[in-house]
């Protein structure tokens, strides 16, 4: 808790001016010196603050500010995008900004965080609810592996240009999980079923048509009215190698399908052509042109 006194003032009698003591020399490299020491301070404490609390706005302006403070000889970048692909180790953790909840940079030793993102949901039309924040991952050699046979030729530039390679890893065998981390307290496992049952659905009758009844249902039912899942719980969807479809809820497995066309309604729901967050697909973009070309 932050202590702010404010300072009152009362009429007094006047004192006797001080006599202005003489000025130590300093050289403009001091200044300099101090001057990059507070600033160093400063941010490192309002940082460590922000590690506690990420939803406090009032210190993320702080550092803000401090950040954005430039002088003639440096300049310090404000709050942005982490490179996701050349920020990776399996100890190393990443923040979704809007909720606070953070993510893994690996996963299961070798899939590699692409992107977060945030599912909002709106409410009679009248109010956006935060529903889950996710994590987009692929296996790390899979990707260079699939990449290169097709996109290695392309200058980075081309590549993201190129506005097939979301399907090319949409529709192949790369192994690949979506996490997702409920983030509203009061979500149902029912009502989890019937988001899917609309967003899935619609996705099977998109690449296979109407006769899909069966497999969404057959989807839908892994999640059984028994599972809670309050505010922190985690559902993984995994594609495995041969288009095998996982399903765990906080780390229980409870279930699997082998259907390419299943796996490939998934993940069009996150990296799609019309994806749940556009600014997370577009950060998982330019992660795999780092990726590619790294």
């Amino acid at each position: 808790m932050v202590s702010l006194r404010f300072p009152f003032l009362f009429s007094q009698p006047p004192k006797p001016k001080p006599k202005p003591k003489p000025k130590p020399p300093h050289t403009k490299a001091a200044s300099t010196f101090l001057a990059a020491s507070a600033v160093v301070s400063t941010a490192g404490a309002a940082a460590i603050a922000i590690c506690q609390d990420p939803k406090d706005p009032f210190l993320k302006k702080a550092l803000n500010s401090v950040f954005s403070n430039k002088s003639n000889h440096c300049s310090l970048p404000l709050w942005g995008s982490l490179s996701l692909a050349e920020n990776s180790s399996s100890s190393s953790t990443v923040v979704e900004s809007r909720t606070g909840v953070s993510f893994p940079s690996v996963l299961d030793d070798s899939k590699r965080l692409l992107g977060i993102g945030l599912r909002k949901k709106s409410v009679l039309g009248l109010k956006n609810i935060d529903v889950y924040a996710f994590g987009v991952y692929a296996d790390d050699n899979d990707l260079k592996k699939f990449l290169s046979e097709k996109y290695g030729k392309l200058s980075n530039p081309e590549f993201k240009e190129n506005k097939e390679f979301n399907e090319y890893i949409i529709e192949n065998d790369i192994c690949m999980t979506v996490r997702l981390q409920i983030v509203y307290n009061k979500l149902s496992i029912r009502s989890v079923r019937s988001a899917f049952e609309e967003s899935v659905g619609s996705r099977l009758q998109k690449f296979g048509g109407s006769d899909n009844k069966d497999l969404l249902q057959r989807f839908t039912s892994q999640f059984k009215d028994e599972y809670k899942i309050p505010r922190g719980s985690l559902i993984d969807l995994s594609r495995e190698q041969g288009h095998v479809l996982c399903t765990k809820i906080d780390g229980k497995e409870v279930g699997s399908i082998q259907s390419q066309l299943l796996c490939q309604s998934i993940l069009d729901l996150y990296i799609g052509k019309d994806p749940f967050d556009r600014q997370a697909k577009e950060d998982i973009e330019h992660n795999l042109a780092s990726l590619l070309h790294k």
